[in-house]
């Protein structure tokens, strides 16, 4: 389990932190978990979750395990990029309530530049999801985004 609470290791704020809890970090992977619970962000009517949630919860884990590593390291916790996904597959369309879900995130590939690849699985009780996920974190995100938005601007 993680010493920091989630909220210290994503840069997310309030109801768009979905997952509860790191549950295990490594030098390549990470486990977290989240419980479906009514009245939070993206929750059906019937107190389901989309299955195409799912992508964000794999998202927030690997940002969970950056997050980790940055505080073991004694830096701060950076802002990153979904970049994209490939092939995510889950075999059910929600996530029904009260389901206590397990995602894990394995690190297959991270260059000096700050891409990234995951290789991603999310569990509960008759649902399976995977996931490849591109993500992104430049080296320098203050100047980043500083030289991105001095380049749109008119």
């Amino acid at each position: 389990m993680s010493h920091w609470p989630i909220a210290e290791l994503i840069p997310h704020a309030g109801d768009m932190i979905l997952i509860d809890q790191v549950l295990r970090v490594g030098d390549e992977d990470i486990e977290t978990q989240l419980t479906i619970r009514s009245g939070g962000l993206f929750i059906l009517a019937d107190g389901s979750l989309p299955a195409w949630v799912g992508i964000e919860l794999m998202a927030q884990s690997v940002a969970a395990f950056a997050g980790c590593q940055a505080r073991l390291r004694g830096e701060p916790v950076e802002l990153g990029f979904l970049l994209g996904t490939r092939k995510y597959e889950c075999n059910v369309e929600r996530f029904p309530a009260g389901a206590e879900l397990h995602i894990r995130a394995t690190r297959s590939l991270q260059d000096d530049n700050g891409m990234g690849v995951f290789e991603c699985q999310l569990r509960g009780p008759g649902i399976e999801a995977f996931a490849r996920l591109n993500v992104f974190r430049p080296p320098q995100v203050a100047s980043y985004l500083q030289e991105e938005f001095q380049g749109t601007q008119p």
